[in-house]
């Protein structure tokens, strides 16, 4: 259901396909995006390993999560209890424990996302030239 609101967000923003914005019933499912993400997970489950597809969802988390710690990391003021020390330990720990999955799983999520990083690139100069 995570993936299926980021995909909403992104379409929304326009990183994805407008279609994927969709959404309906009384409290607003983004009936498209979850069945496109769950159309994508069966056919990776029919046609991989399912320890490989699972070793994919787990590198995406933890580099959420890896993120998520250095973005907090910069927050100028802080609970006493949420300390700078302890984002600079979750970003390693997600890290270290993203690099123990296996390695089909690892080297593939690395290509998507810097993939993914290039693409978002592309999109946003495109954006800027046509804007100016």
């Amino acid at each position: 259901t995570g993936v299926g609101r980021t995909t909403l967000a992104m379409a929304r923003e326009r990183d994805l396909p407008p279609v994927l914005a969709r959404v309906g019933g009384g409290h607003a499912v983004p009936f498209v995006a979850e069945l496109t993400v769950a159309a994508v997970v069966i056919v990776l489950l029919l046609t991989s390993n399912v320890l490989t597809v699972v070793g994919f969802s787990s590198f995406g988390v933890l580099v959420y999560y890896a993120v998520t710690n250095a973005a907090a990391f910069t927050l100028p003021e802080r609970a006493w209890h949420a300390p700078r020390w302890l984002n600079v330990l979750g970003f390693a720990g997600c890290l270290v424990l993203a690099a123990t999955l296996p390695v089909a799983s690892v080297s593939v999520m690395a290509a998507l996302l810097a993939a993914g990083v290039v693409v978002r690139r592309l999109v946003l100069r495109r954006r800027g030239a046509a804007g100016a």
